[in-house]
Protein backbone atom coordinates (compact mmCIF):
# COMPACT_ATOMS: atom_id res chain seq x y z
CA UNK A 1 0.00 0.00 0.00
CA UNK A 2 3.05 2.21 1.00
CA UNK A 3 4.42 1.75 -2.26
CA UNK A 4 1.51 2.20 -4.33
CA UNK A 5 0.95 5.27 -2.67
CA UNK A 6 4.46 6.46 -3.25
CA UNK A 7 3.82 5.80 -7.09
CA UNK A 8 0.65 7.65 -7.28
CA UNK A 9 2.38 10.81 -5.73
CA UNK A 10 5.34 10.43 -7.80
CA UNK A 11 2.98 9.94 -11.27
CA UNK A 12 1.02 13.09 -10.29
CA UNK A 13 4.24 15.12 -9.62
CA UNK A 14 5.00 14.35 -13.01
CA UNK A 15 1.43 14.78 -14.54
CA UNK A 16 1.69 18.21 -12.69
CA UNK A 17 5.05 19.09 -14.29
CA UNK A 18 3.90 18.30 -17.74
CA UNK A 19 1.14 20.49 -17.23
CA UNK A 20 3.29 23.38 -16.52
CA UNK A 21 3.40 25.97 -19.48
CA UNK A 22 6.03 28.47 -19.87
CA UNK A 23 4.46 32.07 -21.89
CA UNK A 24 7.57 34.58 -23.00
CA UNK A 25 6.67 38.08 -23.79
CA UNK A 26 9.16 39.54 -26.38
CA UNK A 27 9.32 42.19 -28.50
CA UNK A 28 7.59 40.32 -32.03
CA UNK A 29 8.49 40.99 -35.58
CA UNK A 30 11.99 38.93 -36.70
CA UNK A 31 13.25 39.26 -33.40
CA UNK A 32 10.46 37.45 -31.48
CA UNK A 33 10.75 34.95 -34.83
CA UNK A 34 14.08 34.24 -34.33
CA UNK A 35 13.56 33.39 -30.13
CA UNK A 36 10.74 31.47 -31.76
CA UNK A 37 12.64 29.44 -33.56
CA UNK A 38 16.09 29.45 -31.19
CA UNK A 39 14.79 29.43 -27.98
CA UNK A 40 10.86 28.44 -27.73
CA UNK A 41 10.41 25.49 -30.11
CA UNK A 42 13.86 23.63 -29.13
CA UNK A 43 13.11 23.73 -25.59
CA UNK A 44 9.73 22.33 -25.69
CA UNK A 45 10.77 19.75 -27.71
CA UNK A 46 13.72 19.16 -25.62
CA UNK A 47 11.66 18.96 -22.00
CA UNK A 48 7.80 18.56 -23.35
CA UNK A 49 7.13 21.85 -21.23
CA UNK A 50 4.59 23.82 -23.42
CA UNK A 51 6.17 26.92 -24.39
CA UNK A 52 4.56 29.68 -26.24
CA UNK A 53 5.50 33.40 -27.46
CA UNK A 54 3.17 36.20 -27.29
CA UNK A 55 4.02 40.19 -28.26
CA UNK A 56 4.57 43.68 -27.21
CA UNK A 57 5.56 46.41 -28.44
CA UNK A 58 7.23 46.83 -25.02
CA UNK A 59 7.71 43.99 -22.47
CA UNK A 60 8.52 46.39 -19.66
CA UNK A 61 5.63 47.96 -20.03
CA UNK A 62 3.03 45.07 -19.05
CA UNK A 63 5.30 43.76 -16.60
CA UNK A 64 4.84 46.58 -14.45
CA UNK A 65 1.22 46.36 -14.39
CA UNK A 66 1.12 42.56 -14.20
CA UNK A 67 2.97 42.59 -10.88
CA UNK A 68 1.37 46.10 -9.72
CA UNK A 69 -1.80 44.26 -10.32
CA UNK A 70 -1.32 41.27 -8.68
CA UNK A 71 -1.92 39.16 -12.19
CA UNK A 72 1.08 38.02 -13.69
CA UNK A 73 0.04 36.27 -16.87
CA UNK A 74 3.97 35.62 -18.06
CA UNK A 75 7.04 33.42 -17.07
CA UNK A 76 9.40 34.91 -18.80
CA UNK A 77 9.66 38.12 -20.67
CA UNK A 78 12.76 40.26 -23.25
CA UNK A 79 13.73 43.51 -21.82
CA UNK A 80 16.32 46.09 -22.73
CA UNK A 81 19.39 46.43 -20.40
CA UNK A 82 18.00 49.56 -18.48
CA UNK A 83 14.59 48.04 -17.96
CA UNK A 84 16.12 44.96 -16.73
CA UNK A 85 18.08 47.02 -13.65
CA UNK A 86 15.19 49.18 -13.09
CA UNK A 87 12.57 46.82 -12.68
CA UNK A 88 14.40 44.60 -10.71
CA UNK A 89 15.47 47.86 -8.28
CA UNK A 90 11.37 48.40 -8.07
CA UNK A 91 10.92 44.60 -6.62
CA UNK A 92 9.13 43.79 -9.92
CA UNK A 93 11.18 40.95 -11.02
CA UNK A 94 12.45 37.40 -9.38
CA UNK A 95 16.27 37.05 -8.77
CA UNK A 96 18.72 34.92 -11.38
CA UNK A 97 20.95 33.17 -9.07
CA UNK A 98 23.99 32.40 -11.74
CA UNK A 99 24.70 29.18 -10.42
CA UNK A 100 21.93 28.52 -12.29
CA UNK A 101 23.13 28.87 -15.59
CA UNK A 102 24.67 26.35 -17.67
CA UNK A 103 28.81 26.10 -18.36
CA UNK A 104 29.88 27.22 -21.80
CA UNK A 105 30.41 24.25 -24.30
CA UNK A 106 34.04 24.69 -23.43
CA UNK A 107 33.28 23.90 -20.09
CA UNK A 108 34.15 27.55 -18.61
CA UNK A 109 31.54 28.26 -15.48
CA UNK A 110 28.68 30.53 -17.39
CA UNK A 111 29.82 33.62 -14.73
CA UNK A 112 33.37 33.72 -16.73
CA UNK A 113 31.74 32.97 -19.81
CA UNK A 114 29.11 35.71 -20.06
CA UNK A 115 30.66 38.98 -21.58
CA UNK A 116 31.31 41.42 -18.76
CA UNK A 117 28.17 42.96 -17.40
CA UNK A 118 26.02 39.98 -19.13
CA UNK A 119 24.42 39.12 -16.26
CA UNK A 120 22.81 41.38 -13.34
CA UNK A 121 20.76 40.10 -10.15
CA UNK A 122 17.81 39.81 -12.34
CA UNK A 123 18.44 39.53 -15.80
CA UNK A 124 20.47 37.17 -18.23
CA UNK A 125 21.49 38.51 -21.69
CA UNK A 126 20.31 36.61 -24.65
CA UNK A 127 22.37 38.70 -27.10
CA UNK A 128 24.06 42.14 -28.23
CA UNK A 129 21.84 44.69 -30.27
CA UNK A 130 22.15 48.31 -31.70
CA UNK A 131 19.96 51.03 -32.90
CA UNK A 132 21.36 52.06 -36.33
CA UNK A 133 20.16 53.62 -39.44
CA UNK A 134 19.55 52.30 -42.52
CA UNK A 135 18.44 53.65 -46.17
CA UNK A 136 16.86 52.43 -49.64
CA UNK A 137 19.50 51.51 -52.03
CA UNK A 138 16.90 52.66 -54.94
CA UNK A 139 16.58 55.89 -53.62
CA UNK A 140 20.20 56.65 -52.43
CA UNK A 141 22.55 54.78 -54.76
CA UNK A 142 25.70 56.55 -53.39
CA UNK A 143 23.79 56.82 -49.87
CA UNK A 144 24.29 58.32 -46.27
CA UNK A 145 28.20 57.15 -44.79
CA UNK A 146 27.26 59.31 -41.53
CA UNK A 147 24.95 60.19 -38.70
CA UNK A 148 25.41 63.98 -40.19
CA UNK A 149 24.43 63.02 -43.41
CA UNK A 150 20.99 61.55 -41.85
CA UNK A 151 19.96 65.10 -40.96
CA UNK A 152 20.94 66.63 -44.13
CA UNK A 153 17.54 67.07 -45.76
CA UNK A 154 19.23 68.78 -48.80
CA UNK A 155 21.90 66.19 -49.93
CA UNK A 156 19.44 63.56 -49.07
CA UNK A 157 15.93 64.58 -49.31
CA UNK A 158 12.85 62.38 -48.01
CA UNK A 159 10.79 61.45 -44.89
CA UNK A 160 12.94 60.01 -41.78
CA UNK A 161 11.81 57.36 -39.34
CA UNK A 162 12.56 57.73 -35.76
CA UNK A 163 11.94 55.75 -32.62
CA UNK A 164 9.19 57.82 -30.35
CA UNK A 165 11.14 57.61 -27.48
CA UNK A 166 14.30 59.79 -25.97
CA UNK A 167 16.49 56.93 -25.38
CA UNK A 168 19.10 56.20 -28.34
CA UNK A 169 17.39 59.90 -30.20
CA UNK A 170 19.05 61.71 -28.23
CA UNK A 171 22.58 60.08 -28.58
CA UNK A 172 21.84 60.07 -32.26
CA UNK A 173 21.05 63.67 -32.58
CA UNK A 174 24.11 64.49 -30.40
CA UNK A 175 26.67 62.12 -32.45
CA UNK A 176 25.13 63.71 -35.29
CA UNK A 177 26.08 66.90 -34.25
CA UNK A 178 29.79 66.07 -33.93
CA UNK A 179 29.44 65.21 -29.72
CA UNK A 180 32.09 62.07 -29.52
CA UNK A 181 30.25 58.95 -28.40
CA UNK A 182 32.51 58.91 -24.71
CA UNK A 183 31.09 62.51 -24.54
CA UNK A 184 27.62 61.75 -24.96
CA UNK A 185 26.52 60.90 -21.30
CA UNK A 186 28.13 63.65 -19.88
CA UNK A 187 26.91 66.28 -22.28
CA UNK A 188 23.51 64.36 -22.04
CA UNK A 189 23.85 65.30 -17.45
CA UNK A 190 23.39 68.89 -19.13
CA UNK A 191 20.88 70.99 -19.94
CA UNK A 192 22.77 72.46 -22.10
CA UNK A 193 23.60 68.83 -23.40
CA UNK A 194 19.66 68.26 -23.45
CA UNK A 195 18.89 71.21 -25.25
CA UNK A 196 21.84 70.49 -27.89
CA UNK A 197 20.16 67.09 -29.37
CA UNK A 198 16.34 68.93 -29.16
CA UNK A 199 18.13 71.66 -31.48
CA UNK A 200 19.60 68.83 -33.68
CA UNK A 201 16.57 67.34 -33.65
CA UNK A 202 14.83 70.11 -34.45
CA UNK A 203 16.37 70.44 -37.69
CA UNK A 204 13.71 67.30 -39.03
CA UNK A 205 11.08 67.59 -36.73
CA UNK A 206 8.63 68.24 -39.90
CA UNK A 207 9.82 65.42 -42.27
CA UNK A 208 10.18 62.58 -39.06
CA UNK A 209 7.38 59.61 -39.39
CA UNK A 210 7.75 58.21 -35.80
CA UNK A 211 7.90 54.14 -35.06
CA UNK A 212 7.32 52.62 -32.03
CA UNK A 213 7.44 48.93 -32.59
CA UNK A 214 10.29 47.34 -34.01
CA UNK A 215 8.81 45.48 -37.13
CA UNK A 216 7.92 49.33 -38.42
CA UNK A 217 11.14 50.55 -39.75
CA UNK A 218 11.48 48.50 -42.01
CA UNK A 219 8.06 48.18 -43.55
CA UNK A 220 8.40 52.19 -43.71
CA UNK A 221 11.49 51.69 -45.93
CA UNK A 222 9.72 49.10 -48.04
CA UNK A 223 6.70 51.41 -48.70
CA UNK A 224 8.14 54.22 -49.54
CA UNK A 225 7.29 56.35 -46.44
CA UNK A 226 10.65 56.80 -45.34
CA UNK A 227 13.63 57.69 -47.54
CA UNK A 228 15.97 56.70 -44.09
CA UNK A 229 15.34 55.48 -40.64
CA UNK A 230 16.58 54.30 -37.47
CA UNK A 231 15.94 50.99 -36.76
CA UNK A 232 17.15 47.57 -34.75
CA UNK A 233 20.28 46.27 -36.93
CA UNK A 234 18.40 42.46 -37.03
CA UNK A 235 15.26 44.18 -38.23
CA UNK A 236 17.14 45.25 -41.35
CA UNK A 237 19.49 42.50 -41.89
CA UNK A 238 16.84 40.47 -41.66
CA UNK A 239 14.60 42.36 -44.50
CA UNK A 240 17.76 42.90 -46.70
CA UNK A 241 18.85 38.72 -46.15
CA UNK A 242 16.34 36.80 -45.72
CA UNK A 243 14.01 39.22 -47.77
CA UNK A 244 16.14 40.71 -50.35
CA UNK A 245 14.89 44.03 -49.43
CA UNK A 246 17.13 47.07 -50.67
CA UNK A 247 18.36 48.43 -47.38
CA UNK A 248 21.40 49.48 -46.24
CA UNK A 249 22.81 49.71 -42.65
CA UNK A 250 24.70 52.70 -41.81
CA UNK A 251 26.80 51.47 -38.33
CA UNK A 252 28.23 55.25 -37.83
CA UNK A 253 26.74 56.48 -34.41
CA UNK A 254 25.48 53.14 -33.23
CA UNK A 255 24.43 52.43 -29.93
CA UNK A 256 24.47 49.38 -28.94
CA UNK A 257 23.55 47.18 -25.51
CA UNK A 258 22.40 43.98 -23.93
CA UNK A 259 18.88 42.19 -24.41
CA UNK A 260 17.59 40.36 -21.19
CA UNK A 261 15.51 37.65 -20.03
CA UNK A 262 13.59 38.32 -16.91
CA UNK A 263 11.09 36.34 -14.71
CA UNK A 264 8.38 38.91 -13.33
CA UNK A 265 7.69 38.80 -9.71
CA UNK A 266 5.43 36.27 -9.12
CA UNK A 267 5.88 34.50 -12.29
CA UNK A 268 3.06 31.47 -12.57
CA UNK A 269 5.57 28.89 -13.54
CA UNK A 270 9.41 30.46 -11.85
CA UNK A 271 10.63 26.78 -11.91
CA UNK A 272 10.17 26.24 -15.50
CA UNK A 273 10.97 29.89 -16.56
CA UNK A 274 14.41 29.55 -14.99
CA UNK A 275 14.65 26.17 -16.76
CA UNK A 276 13.85 28.24 -20.45
CA UNK A 277 16.05 30.64 -19.63
CA UNK A 278 19.50 28.01 -18.93
CA UNK A 279 18.74 26.95 -21.66
CA UNK A 280 18.43 29.73 -24.20
CA UNK A 281 21.29 31.69 -22.90
CA UNK A 282 23.00 28.26 -23.11
CA UNK A 283 25.95 28.34 -25.74
CA UNK A 284 23.73 26.51 -28.07
CA UNK A 285 20.80 28.54 -27.24
CA UNK A 286 22.70 31.62 -28.19
CA UNK A 287 24.17 30.38 -31.51
CA UNK A 288 20.80 29.32 -32.26
CA UNK A 289 19.57 32.68 -31.66
CA UNK A 290 22.55 34.18 -34.13
CA UNK A 291 21.37 32.05 -36.77
CA UNK A 292 18.17 33.90 -37.30
CA UNK A 293 19.43 37.55 -36.59
CA UNK A 294 22.39 39.79 -36.47
CA UNK A 295 22.49 40.09 -33.11
CA UNK A 296 25.57 39.23 -31.20
CA UNK A 297 25.58 36.45 -28.85
CA UNK A 298 26.49 37.35 -25.25
CA UNK A 299 28.66 34.34 -24.38
CA UNK A 300 32.77 34.29 -25.54
CA UNK A 301 32.13 30.20 -25.91
CA UNK A 302 29.59 31.19 -28.24
CA UNK A 303 31.31 33.45 -30.50
CA UNK A 304 34.43 31.39 -30.96
CA UNK A 305 33.58 29.51 -34.00
CA UNK A 306 32.02 31.13 -37.59
CA UNK A 307 28.10 31.31 -37.29
CA UNK A 308 26.06 31.35 -40.76
CA UNK A 309 23.12 33.11 -40.94
CA UNK A 310 19.92 30.02 -41.72
CA UNK A 311 20.30 30.78 -45.66
CA UNK A 312 23.89 28.73 -45.03
CA UNK A 313 25.52 31.72 -47.60
CA UNK A 314 26.19 34.27 -45.12
CA UNK A 315 28.46 34.70 -42.65
CA UNK A 316 27.26 36.39 -39.07
CA UNK A 317 30.00 38.05 -37.83
CA UNK A 318 30.33 41.10 -40.12
CA UNK A 319 26.89 41.59 -39.79
CA UNK A 320 26.30 41.97 -35.92
CA UNK A 321 27.25 45.15 -33.76
CA UNK A 322 30.31 44.00 -32.26
CA UNK A 323 31.96 43.21 -35.32
CA UNK A 324 35.53 45.45 -34.73
CA UNK A 325 34.58 47.27 -38.33
CA UNK A 326 31.09 48.41 -36.89
CA UNK A 327 32.16 49.82 -33.61
CA UNK A 328 34.30 52.59 -35.48
CA UNK A 329 32.25 55.22 -34.21
CA UNK A 330 29.82 53.23 -31.57
CA UNK A 331 28.25 54.23 -28.07
CA UNK A 332 27.41 51.71 -25.28
CA UNK A 333 24.18 52.31 -24.47
CA UNK A 334 24.44 53.54 -20.62
CA UNK A 335 22.26 52.07 -18.47
CA UNK A 336 23.03 53.48 -15.13
CA UNK A 337 22.16 56.99 -17.13
CA UNK A 338 19.02 55.78 -18.16
CA UNK A 339 16.94 54.20 -14.85
CA UNK A 340 18.60 58.01 -13.71
CA UNK A 341 17.20 60.02 -16.12
CA UNK A 342 14.49 57.97 -17.99
CA UNK A 343 11.53 59.50 -16.93
CA UNK A 344 12.61 63.64 -17.25
CA UNK A 345 14.16 63.36 -20.47
CA UNK A 346 11.05 60.80 -22.03
CA UNK A 347 8.65 64.00 -20.33
CA UNK A 348 10.76 66.42 -22.16
CA UNK A 349 10.66 64.15 -25.28
CA UNK A 350 6.85 63.84 -24.90
CA UNK A 351 6.24 67.88 -24.62
CA UNK A 352 9.23 68.56 -27.60
CA UNK A 353 6.56 65.88 -29.61
CA UNK A 354 3.64 67.99 -28.56
CA UNK A 355 4.75 71.69 -29.89
CA UNK A 356 4.23 72.91 -32.93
Amino acid sequence: MKKLLVLSTALTTIAFAAQADVTVMSWGGAYGAAQTEAHVKPFAEKTGIKTTMTDSDNPATPIKAMVEAGNVTIDVASVEYADAIRLCDEGLLEPIDPASLPAGADGVAAVDDFLPGAITDCGVSTDIWATVFAYDTTKFPEGPKTAADFFDLTKFPGKRGLHKGAKAVLEFALMADGVAPADVYAALATPEGVDKAFAKLDTIKKDVVWWEAGAQPPQLLADGEVAMTSAYNGRIFNAAIGEGKPFQIVWDAQTFENEMYVIPKGAPNKDEALQFIAYATSTEGMQAQATQISYGPARKSANATPIMYKDGKTLMGPNVPTAPENMANALGSSFEFWVDHDAELNDRFNAWLAAN
